[in-house]
Protein backbone atom coordinates (compact mmCIF):
# COMPACT_ATOMS: atom_id res chain seq x y z
CA UNK A 1 0.00 0.00 0.00
CA UNK A 2 2.99 2.36 0.14
CA UNK A 3 2.46 3.39 -3.48
CA UNK A 4 -1.10 4.47 -2.64
CA UNK A 5 0.08 6.37 0.44
CA UNK A 6 2.83 8.11 -1.52
CA UNK A 7 0.39 9.01 -4.30
CA UNK A 8 -2.14 10.48 -1.84
CA UNK A 9 0.58 12.53 -0.10
CA UNK A 10 1.57 13.92 -3.50
CA UNK A 11 -2.09 14.57 -4.31
CA UNK A 12 -2.70 16.49 -1.07
CA UNK A 13 0.13 18.89 -1.87
CA UNK A 14 -1.18 19.31 -5.41
CA UNK A 15 -4.68 20.00 -4.10
CA UNK A 16 -3.28 22.54 -1.64
CA UNK A 17 -1.45 24.37 -4.43
CA UNK A 18 -4.64 24.33 -6.49
CA UNK A 19 -6.41 26.06 -3.61
CA UNK A 20 -3.67 28.72 -3.63
CA UNK A 21 -4.30 29.26 -7.35
CA UNK A 22 -7.98 29.69 -6.62
CA UNK A 23 -7.20 32.25 -3.94
CA UNK A 24 -5.22 34.27 -6.49
CA UNK A 25 -8.33 34.31 -8.67
CA UNK A 26 -10.54 35.37 -5.76
CA UNK A 27 -8.13 38.19 -4.95
CA UNK A 28 -8.12 39.36 -8.56
CA UNK A 29 -11.93 39.59 -8.57
CA UNK A 30 -12.28 41.39 -5.25
CA UNK A 31 -9.37 43.46 -3.90
CA UNK A 32 -6.38 43.24 -6.27
CA UNK A 33 -4.96 46.67 -7.20
CA UNK A 34 -5.93 47.67 -10.73
CA UNK A 35 -2.31 48.02 -11.80
CA UNK A 36 -1.32 44.52 -10.71
CA UNK A 37 -2.90 42.71 -13.64
CA UNK A 38 0.19 41.92 -15.72
CA UNK A 39 2.11 40.62 -12.70
CA UNK A 40 -0.88 38.57 -11.56
CA UNK A 41 -1.02 36.94 -14.98
CA UNK A 42 2.60 35.83 -14.60
CA UNK A 43 1.94 34.58 -11.06
CA UNK A 44 -1.04 32.53 -12.17
CA UNK A 45 0.87 31.13 -15.14
CA UNK A 46 3.72 30.10 -12.84
CA UNK A 47 1.38 28.28 -10.44
CA UNK A 48 -0.41 26.62 -13.37
CA UNK A 49 2.94 25.39 -14.70
CA UNK A 50 3.87 23.90 -11.31
CA UNK A 51 0.46 22.23 -11.03
CA UNK A 52 0.72 20.78 -14.51
CA UNK A 53 4.21 19.46 -13.74
CA UNK A 54 2.95 17.76 -10.59
CA UNK A 55 -0.10 16.30 -12.32
CA UNK A 56 1.99 14.85 -15.15
CA UNK A 57 4.97 13.72 -13.09
CA UNK A 58 6.37 10.31 -14.12
CA UNK A 59 6.21 9.39 -10.44
CA UNK A 60 2.41 9.59 -10.64
CA UNK A 61 2.46 7.18 -13.55
CA UNK A 62 4.71 4.80 -11.59
CA UNK A 63 2.43 4.89 -8.54
CA UNK A 64 -0.65 4.29 -10.67
CA UNK A 65 1.01 1.28 -12.30
CA UNK A 66 1.91 -0.16 -8.91
CA UNK A 67 -1.54 0.19 -7.29
CA UNK A 68 -4.12 -2.59 -7.43
CA UNK A 69 -7.42 -0.70 -7.21
CA UNK A 70 -9.30 -3.87 -6.29
CA UNK A 71 -7.32 -4.05 -3.04
CA UNK A 72 -8.65 -0.67 -1.91
CA UNK A 73 -11.86 0.15 -0.09
CA UNK A 74 -14.68 2.09 -1.78
CA UNK A 75 -13.20 5.47 -0.83
CA UNK A 76 -9.74 4.49 -2.09
CA UNK A 77 -11.20 3.21 -5.34
CA UNK A 78 -13.07 6.51 -5.81
CA UNK A 79 -9.84 8.42 -5.20
CA UNK A 80 -8.12 6.33 -7.84
CA UNK A 81 -10.94 6.85 -10.33
CA UNK A 82 -10.43 10.60 -10.14
CA UNK A 83 -6.63 10.49 -10.14
CA UNK A 84 -6.42 8.10 -13.09
CA UNK A 85 -8.86 10.20 -15.10
CA UNK A 86 -7.09 13.46 -14.24
CA UNK A 87 -3.67 11.99 -15.02
CA UNK A 88 -4.83 10.76 -18.42
CA UNK A 89 -6.17 14.22 -19.24
CA UNK A 90 -3.17 16.12 -17.87
CA UNK A 91 -0.63 14.04 -19.77
CA UNK A 92 -2.42 14.83 -23.04
CA UNK A 93 -2.05 18.57 -22.44
CA UNK A 94 1.36 20.13 -23.21
CA UNK A 95 2.82 22.05 -20.27
CA UNK A 96 3.42 25.15 -22.38
CA UNK A 97 -0.23 25.18 -23.45
CA UNK A 98 -1.46 24.85 -19.85
CA UNK A 99 0.71 27.80 -18.76
CA UNK A 100 -0.33 29.92 -21.74
CA UNK A 101 -4.01 29.30 -21.03
CA UNK A 102 -3.51 30.42 -17.42
CA UNK A 103 -1.61 33.55 -18.52
CA UNK A 104 -4.20 34.41 -21.17
CA UNK A 105 -7.08 33.79 -18.76
CA UNK A 106 -5.80 36.46 -16.38
CA UNK A 107 -5.18 39.00 -19.15
CA UNK A 108 -8.43 38.21 -20.96
CA UNK A 109 -10.44 38.66 -17.78
CA UNK A 110 -9.07 42.16 -17.33
CA UNK A 111 -9.71 43.02 -20.99
CA UNK A 112 -13.28 41.69 -20.71
CA UNK A 113 -13.94 43.87 -17.65
CA UNK A 114 -12.61 46.93 -19.48
CA UNK A 115 -14.61 46.18 -22.61
CA UNK A 116 -17.77 45.53 -20.64
CA UNK A 117 -17.43 48.82 -18.81
CA UNK A 118 -16.81 50.72 -22.06
CA UNK A 119 -19.46 48.82 -24.09
CA UNK A 120 -16.69 48.05 -26.59
CA UNK A 121 -16.69 44.53 -28.03
CA UNK A 122 -13.75 45.30 -30.31
CA UNK A 123 -11.55 45.97 -27.27
CA UNK A 124 -12.13 42.40 -26.08
CA UNK A 125 -11.92 40.59 -29.42
CA UNK A 126 -8.13 40.06 -29.63
CA UNK A 127 -8.02 38.35 -26.24
CA UNK A 128 -11.19 36.39 -26.97
CA UNK A 129 -9.74 35.19 -30.27
CA UNK A 130 -6.59 34.08 -28.48
CA UNK A 131 -8.55 32.26 -25.77
CA UNK A 132 -10.75 30.46 -28.31
CA UNK A 133 -7.69 29.32 -30.25
CA UNK A 134 -6.05 28.01 -27.06
CA UNK A 135 -9.21 26.17 -26.01
CA UNK A 136 -9.55 24.64 -29.47
CA UNK A 137 -6.00 23.35 -29.05
CA UNK A 138 -6.80 22.04 -25.59
CA UNK A 139 -9.99 20.35 -26.76
CA UNK A 140 -8.16 18.67 -29.65
CA UNK A 141 -5.37 17.46 -27.35
CA UNK A 142 -7.82 16.07 -24.77
CA UNK A 143 -10.23 14.56 -27.29
CA UNK A 144 -7.64 12.16 -28.68
CA UNK A 145 -9.55 11.99 -31.96
CA UNK A 146 -13.00 12.55 -30.47
CA UNK A 147 -15.18 15.67 -30.24
CA UNK A 148 -13.14 18.58 -28.78
CA UNK A 149 -16.20 20.16 -27.17
CA UNK A 150 -17.11 16.90 -25.45
CA UNK A 151 -13.52 16.74 -24.18
CA UNK A 152 -13.78 20.25 -22.69
CA UNK A 153 -17.16 19.39 -21.18
CA UNK A 154 -15.53 16.67 -19.02
CA UNK A 155 -13.84 19.35 -16.90
CA UNK A 156 -17.27 20.42 -15.68
CA UNK A 157 -19.54 17.38 -16.03
CA UNK A 158 -17.70 14.05 -16.31
CA UNK A 159 -19.64 11.57 -18.40
CA UNK A 160 -21.80 14.15 -20.17
CA UNK A 161 -21.89 14.60 -23.95
CA UNK A 162 -23.10 17.49 -26.05
CA UNK A 163 -25.47 15.14 -27.87
CA UNK A 164 -27.06 13.98 -24.62
CA UNK A 165 -27.42 17.54 -23.35
CA UNK A 166 -28.88 18.65 -26.68
CA UNK A 167 -31.59 15.99 -26.39
CA UNK A 168 -32.47 17.05 -22.85
CA UNK A 169 -32.46 20.74 -23.78
CA UNK A 170 -34.61 20.00 -26.81
CA UNK A 171 -37.24 18.50 -24.51
CA UNK A 172 -37.11 21.56 -22.24
CA UNK A 173 -37.29 24.31 -24.83
CA UNK A 174 -40.86 23.99 -26.22
CA UNK A 175 -42.58 23.77 -22.82
CA UNK A 176 -40.49 26.64 -21.45
CA UNK A 177 -41.31 28.81 -24.46
CA UNK A 178 -45.00 28.01 -24.14
CA UNK A 179 -45.05 28.74 -20.40
CA UNK A 180 -43.19 32.01 -20.88
CA UNK A 181 -45.59 33.14 -23.59
CA UNK A 182 -48.64 32.30 -21.49
CA UNK A 183 -47.32 34.12 -18.41
CA UNK A 184 -46.19 37.24 -20.26
CA UNK A 185 -49.67 37.65 -21.73
CA UNK A 186 -50.97 38.20 -18.18
CA UNK A 187 -50.69 41.50 -16.26
CA UNK A 188 -47.30 41.98 -14.59
CA UNK A 189 -47.32 41.78 -10.80
CA UNK A 190 -46.62 44.80 -8.65
CA UNK A 191 -42.88 45.50 -8.35
CA UNK A 192 -40.59 46.96 -5.72
CA UNK A 193 -39.84 50.65 -6.10
CA UNK A 194 -37.46 53.13 -4.53
CA UNK A 195 -33.82 52.95 -3.48
CA UNK A 196 -32.40 50.40 -1.05
CA UNK A 197 -29.24 51.31 0.83
CA UNK A 198 -26.38 49.14 -0.41
CA UNK A 199 -24.70 48.76 2.98
CA UNK A 200 -28.02 47.58 4.41
CA UNK A 201 -28.29 45.11 1.53
CA UNK A 202 -24.90 43.68 2.44
CA UNK A 203 -25.89 43.36 6.09
CA UNK A 204 -29.06 41.47 5.23
CA UNK A 205 -27.19 39.34 2.68
CA UNK A 206 -24.93 38.12 5.48
CA UNK A 207 -28.00 37.26 7.56
CA UNK A 208 -29.35 35.29 4.64
CA UNK A 209 -26.03 33.48 4.18
CA UNK A 210 -26.09 32.34 7.81
CA UNK A 211 -29.79 31.42 7.60
CA UNK A 212 -29.01 29.05 4.74
CA UNK A 213 -26.24 27.41 6.76
CA UNK A 214 -23.11 29.19 5.50
CA UNK A 215 -20.35 28.89 8.12
CA UNK A 216 -18.86 32.39 8.33
CA UNK A 217 -15.98 31.07 10.45
CA UNK A 218 -14.81 29.25 7.30
CA UNK A 219 -15.91 31.83 4.76
CA UNK A 220 -16.62 35.47 3.98
CA UNK A 221 -18.93 37.58 1.81
CA UNK A 222 -17.45 40.25 -0.46
CA UNK A 223 -18.57 42.23 -3.50
CA UNK A 224 -17.60 41.54 -7.13
CA UNK A 225 -18.83 42.45 -10.60
CA UNK A 226 -19.89 38.85 -11.21
CA UNK A 227 -20.92 36.88 -8.06
CA UNK A 228 -19.02 33.64 -7.51
CA UNK A 229 -17.95 31.07 -4.93
CA UNK A 230 -14.32 30.05 -4.44
CA UNK A 231 -12.48 27.42 -2.43
CA UNK A 232 -13.30 24.23 -0.57
CA UNK A 233 -12.93 22.69 2.86
CA UNK A 234 -12.17 25.24 5.56
CA UNK A 235 -11.82 28.29 3.28
CA UNK A 236 -14.88 28.80 1.07
CA UNK A 237 -15.56 32.39 0.03
CA UNK A 238 -18.47 33.96 -1.81
CA UNK A 239 -19.16 37.29 -3.46
CA UNK A 240 -22.35 39.14 -4.29
CA UNK A 241 -23.27 42.49 -5.83
CA UNK A 242 -25.59 45.36 -4.96
CA UNK A 243 -27.91 47.63 -6.91
CA UNK A 244 -29.80 50.35 -5.00
CA UNK A 245 -32.84 49.85 -7.26
CA UNK A 246 -32.86 46.05 -7.08
CA UNK A 247 -32.14 44.44 -3.70
CA UNK A 248 -33.35 41.06 -4.96
CA UNK A 249 -30.24 40.91 -7.16
CA UNK A 250 -28.06 41.05 -4.06
CA UNK A 251 -30.12 38.71 -1.91
CA UNK A 252 -30.67 35.98 -4.47
CA UNK A 253 -27.10 36.18 -5.76
CA UNK A 254 -26.02 35.63 -2.16
CA UNK A 255 -28.35 32.67 -1.62
CA UNK A 256 -27.23 31.17 -4.94
CA UNK A 257 -23.55 31.39 -4.04
CA UNK A 258 -24.26 30.06 -0.55
CA UNK A 259 -25.66 26.96 -2.24
CA UNK A 260 -22.28 26.44 -3.91
CA UNK A 261 -20.39 27.24 -0.72
CA UNK A 262 -22.56 25.02 1.48
CA UNK A 263 -21.81 22.11 -0.84
CA UNK A 264 -18.07 22.63 -0.38
CA UNK A 265 -18.39 23.19 3.37
CA UNK A 266 -20.65 20.15 3.73
CA UNK A 267 -18.26 17.59 2.23
CA UNK A 268 -16.95 14.95 4.63
CA UNK A 269 -13.83 16.53 6.24
CA UNK A 270 -11.99 13.22 5.83
CA UNK A 271 -11.88 13.97 2.09
CA UNK A 272 -10.14 17.33 2.53
CA UNK A 273 -7.33 18.11 0.05
CA UNK A 274 -8.05 14.98 -1.97
CA UNK A 275 -9.96 14.54 -5.25
CA UNK A 276 -13.07 13.65 -3.22
CA UNK A 277 -12.89 16.88 -1.21
CA UNK A 278 -14.72 19.07 -3.69
CA UNK A 279 -17.98 19.09 -5.62
CA UNK A 280 -18.14 16.21 -8.09
CA UNK A 281 -19.31 18.30 -11.05
CA UNK A 282 -20.62 21.72 -11.93
CA UNK A 283 -24.03 20.25 -12.72
CA UNK A 284 -24.33 18.84 -9.19
CA UNK A 285 -22.84 22.06 -7.84
CA UNK A 286 -25.43 24.09 -9.71
CA UNK A 287 -28.19 21.86 -8.37
CA UNK A 288 -27.30 23.08 -4.91
CA UNK A 289 -27.12 26.77 -5.79
CA UNK A 290 -30.35 26.65 -7.78
CA UNK A 291 -32.38 24.69 -5.24
CA UNK A 292 -31.21 27.08 -2.51
CA UNK A 293 -32.03 30.13 -4.64
CA UNK A 294 -35.26 29.04 -6.31
CA UNK A 295 -37.19 26.08 -4.93
CA UNK A 296 -36.33 27.16 -1.37
CA UNK A 297 -35.42 30.86 -1.51
CA UNK A 298 -38.26 31.90 -3.85
CA UNK A 299 -40.89 29.66 -2.27
CA UNK A 300 -44.02 31.22 -0.83
CA UNK A 301 -43.02 30.00 2.63
CA UNK A 302 -39.57 31.58 2.64
CA UNK A 303 -40.52 34.82 0.90
CA UNK A 304 -43.04 35.43 3.69
CA UNK A 305 -40.17 35.32 6.18
CA UNK A 306 -37.93 37.45 3.94
CA UNK A 307 -40.69 40.03 3.53
CA UNK A 308 -40.60 40.74 7.25
CA UNK A 309 -36.80 40.92 7.33
CA UNK A 310 -36.81 43.43 4.47
CA UNK A 311 -39.43 45.59 6.18
CA UNK A 312 -37.24 45.62 9.29
CA UNK A 313 -34.22 46.65 7.22
CA UNK A 314 -35.81 49.12 4.78
CA UNK A 315 -39.24 50.09 6.08
CA UNK A 316 -42.30 50.11 3.83
CA UNK A 317 -41.68 48.23 0.57
CA UNK A 318 -44.63 49.68 -1.32
CA UNK A 319 -46.27 46.26 -1.67
CA UNK A 320 -49.66 45.12 -0.39
CA UNK A 321 -48.31 42.27 1.71
CA UNK A 322 -46.53 38.89 1.66
CA UNK A 323 -48.51 37.57 -1.33
CA UNK A 324 -47.64 40.63 -3.42
CA UNK A 325 -44.03 40.28 -2.28
CA UNK A 326 -43.99 36.61 -3.38
CA UNK A 327 -45.33 37.61 -6.79
CA UNK A 328 -42.71 40.37 -7.09
CA UNK A 329 -39.88 37.97 -6.23
CA UNK A 330 -41.05 35.56 -8.93
CA UNK A 331 -42.13 38.07 -11.58
CA UNK A 332 -41.56 37.24 -15.23
CA UNK A 333 -40.38 40.20 -17.22
CA UNK A 334 -38.38 40.90 -20.35
CA UNK A 335 -34.66 41.15 -19.69
CA UNK A 336 -31.22 40.57 -21.11
CA UNK A 337 -29.19 39.26 -18.19
CA UNK A 338 -28.93 35.53 -17.50
CA UNK A 339 -28.09 35.91 -13.82
CA UNK A 340 -31.13 38.15 -13.29
CA UNK A 341 -33.57 36.00 -15.26
CA UNK A 342 -36.61 34.37 -13.70
CA UNK A 343 -36.85 30.60 -13.40
CA UNK A 344 -38.91 30.21 -16.57
CA UNK A 345 -36.63 32.18 -18.88
CA UNK A 346 -33.26 31.40 -17.31
CA UNK A 347 -32.65 28.18 -19.21
CA UNK A 348 -33.38 29.85 -22.55
CA UNK A 349 -30.40 32.13 -21.84
CA UNK A 350 -28.23 29.08 -21.18
CA UNK A 351 -29.31 27.23 -24.33
CA UNK A 352 -28.27 30.25 -26.42
CA UNK A 353 -24.77 30.17 -24.95
CA UNK A 354 -24.49 26.39 -25.27
CA UNK A 355 -25.16 26.52 -29.00
CA UNK A 356 -22.84 29.48 -29.63
CA UNK A 357 -19.89 28.09 -27.71
CA UNK A 358 -20.16 24.71 -29.43
CA UNK A 359 -19.91 26.55 -32.74
CA UNK A 360 -16.94 28.61 -31.49
CA UNK A 361 -14.98 25.50 -30.50
CA UNK A 362 -15.95 23.67 -33.70
CA UNK A 363 -14.78 26.58 -35.87
CA UNK A 364 -18.27 27.17 -37.24
CA UNK A 365 -18.27 30.62 -35.62
CA UNK A 366 -15.38 33.05 -35.14
CA UNK A 367 -14.94 35.63 -32.39
CA UNK A 368 -15.33 38.50 -34.86
CA UNK A 369 -18.84 37.26 -35.71
CA UNK A 370 -19.94 36.46 -32.16
CA UNK A 371 -21.73 39.72 -31.40
CA UNK A 372 -23.83 39.52 -34.56
CA UNK A 373 -24.64 35.85 -33.97
CA UNK A 374 -25.54 36.48 -30.32
CA UNK A 375 -27.82 39.40 -31.15
CA UNK A 376 -29.61 37.52 -33.92
CA UNK A 377 -30.18 34.44 -31.75
CA UNK A 378 -31.31 36.54 -28.79
CA UNK A 379 -33.91 38.41 -30.84
CA UNK A 380 -35.16 35.14 -32.31
CA UNK A 381 -35.48 33.53 -28.85
CA UNK A 382 -36.75 36.48 -26.82
CA UNK A 383 -38.49 38.69 -29.35
CA UNK A 384 -36.57 41.94 -28.84
CA UNK A 385 -33.15 43.29 -29.74
CA UNK A 386 -30.05 43.53 -27.54
CA UNK A 387 -29.54 47.20 -26.68
CA UNK A 388 -25.85 47.21 -25.67
CA UNK A 389 -22.92 44.75 -25.46
CA UNK A 390 -22.98 44.49 -21.65
CA UNK A 391 -26.51 43.14 -22.04
CA UNK A 392 -25.34 40.85 -24.83
CA UNK A 393 -22.15 38.96 -25.56
CA UNK A 394 -20.10 40.86 -22.93
CA UNK A 395 -22.37 40.13 -19.98
CA UNK A 396 -20.78 36.86 -18.80
CA UNK A 397 -17.24 36.33 -17.54
CA UNK A 398 -16.99 32.70 -18.65
CA UNK A 399 -15.45 32.93 -22.11
CA UNK A 400 -12.81 35.39 -20.95
CA UNK A 401 -11.84 32.72 -18.39
CA UNK A 402 -11.77 29.99 -21.04
CA UNK A 403 -14.67 28.14 -19.41
CA UNK A 404 -16.00 26.53 -22.57
CA UNK A 405 -18.28 23.64 -21.59
CA UNK A 406 -19.39 25.30 -18.35
CA UNK A 407 -22.63 26.96 -19.51
CA UNK A 408 -24.71 23.80 -20.13
CA UNK A 409 -24.14 22.69 -16.54
CA UNK A 410 -26.35 25.58 -15.39
CA UNK A 411 -29.39 24.04 -17.02
CA UNK A 412 -28.30 20.54 -16.06
CA UNK A 413 -28.13 21.82 -12.48
CA UNK A 414 -31.70 23.09 -12.76
CA UNK A 415 -32.79 19.66 -13.97
CA UNK A 416 -31.01 18.02 -11.04
CA UNK A 417 -32.56 20.55 -8.64
CA UNK A 418 -36.03 19.69 -9.91
CA UNK A 419 -35.39 16.02 -9.17
CA UNK A 420 -33.94 16.77 -5.73
CA UNK A 421 -36.85 18.99 -4.74
CA UNK A 422 -39.31 16.26 -5.65
CA UNK A 423 -37.45 13.89 -3.31
CA UNK A 424 -36.99 16.53 -0.60
CA UNK A 425 -40.72 17.27 -0.41
CA UNK A 426 -41.39 13.62 0.29
CA UNK A 427 -38.56 13.33 2.84
CA UNK A 428 -39.30 16.59 4.72
CA UNK A 429 -43.10 16.93 4.52
CA UNK A 430 -43.26 19.98 6.82
CA UNK A 431 -40.57 21.89 4.92
CA UNK A 432 -42.88 24.82 4.18
CA UNK A 433 -43.74 25.32 7.85
CA UNK A 434 -40.03 25.28 8.70
CA UNK A 435 -39.16 27.83 6.02
CA UNK A 436 -41.98 30.12 7.09
CA UNK A 437 -40.15 30.40 10.43
CA UNK A 438 -36.81 31.06 8.77
CA UNK A 439 -35.59 27.58 9.73
CA UNK A 440 -33.64 26.08 6.84
CA UNK A 441 -31.90 23.39 8.88
CA UNK A 442 -34.28 20.59 7.88
CA UNK A 443 -34.00 21.10 4.13
CA UNK A 444 -30.31 22.01 4.04
CA UNK A 445 -29.62 19.09 6.39
CA UNK A 446 -31.33 16.71 3.96
CA UNK A 447 -29.24 18.08 1.09
CA UNK A 448 -26.06 17.84 3.12
CA UNK A 449 -26.76 14.23 4.03
CA UNK A 450 -27.91 13.06 0.61
CA UNK A 451 -25.73 15.14 -1.74
CA UNK A 452 -23.11 17.40 -0.23
CA UNK A 453 -21.24 15.14 2.18
CA UNK A 454 -20.31 12.71 -0.58
CA UNK A 455 -18.11 15.18 -2.45
CA UNK A 456 -16.56 13.24 -5.32
CA UNK A 457 -17.28 9.77 -3.93
CA UNK A 458 -19.80 8.96 -6.68
CA UNK A 459 -20.14 9.97 -10.33
CA UNK A 460 -22.41 13.00 -10.95
CA UNK A 461 -25.54 11.23 -12.18
CA UNK A 462 -25.12 8.58 -9.47
CA UNK A 463 -25.18 11.27 -6.77
CA UNK A 464 -28.57 12.48 -8.00
CA UNK A 465 -29.91 8.99 -8.59
CA UNK A 466 -28.98 7.85 -5.08
CA UNK A 467 -30.56 10.95 -3.52
CA UNK A 468 -33.76 10.77 -5.57
CA UNK A 469 -34.21 7.04 -6.01
CA UNK A 470 -34.43 7.39 -9.79
CA UNK A 471 -32.42 8.55 -12.78
CA UNK A 472 -32.48 12.32 -13.34
CA UNK A 473 -34.73 13.70 -16.08
CA UNK A 474 -36.21 17.06 -17.09
CA UNK A 475 -39.75 16.03 -16.07
CA UNK A 476 -39.74 17.13 -12.40
CA UNK A 477 -38.30 20.56 -13.28
CA UNK A 478 -40.94 21.20 -15.93
CA UNK A 479 -43.74 20.01 -13.63
CA UNK A 480 -42.49 22.28 -10.84
CA UNK A 481 -42.25 25.33 -13.12
CA UNK A 482 -45.64 24.78 -14.73
CA UNK A 483 -47.34 24.27 -11.37
CA UNK A 484 -45.69 27.25 -9.67
CA UNK A 485 -46.04 29.80 -12.45
CA UNK A 486 -49.36 28.44 -13.60
CA UNK A 487 -50.73 29.25 -10.14
CA UNK A 488 -48.97 32.62 -9.96
CA UNK A 489 -50.22 33.78 -13.35
CA UNK A 490 -53.46 31.86 -13.62
CA UNK A 491 -52.47 29.91 -16.75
Amino acid sequence: MSAFDDLMAHERQTQALSQVAGRLGWDQETVMPRGAGAQRAEEMAAVAAILHERRTSPAVGDWLAAIDDAALDAVGQAQMRHIRRDYARATRLPAALAAEIARTRSLAHQRWAEARGAEDVAHFLPMLERMIELKRQEGAALADGGDPYDALLQDYEPGATAAGLEAMFGALRPRLVALRAACLEKPAPEALSGDYDESAQMRLSRVLAKTFGYDMARGRVDKAVHPFSSGSGDDVRITTRTNPADPFNCFYSTIHEVGHAAYEQGIDPAYGLTPLGQGVSMGVHESQSRIYENQLGRSRAFTGWLYERMREAFGDLGLAGPDAFYAAVNALKPGYIRTEADEVQYNLHVLLRFDLERDLIAGKLEAADLEEAWNARFEADFGYAVDKPSNGCLQDVHWSEGLFGYFPTYTLGNVYAGCLMQALRAAVPDWEAQLAEGDLSGVTGWLRENVQRHGGLYEPREVITRACGQEPSEGPLLEYLEAKFGALYGV
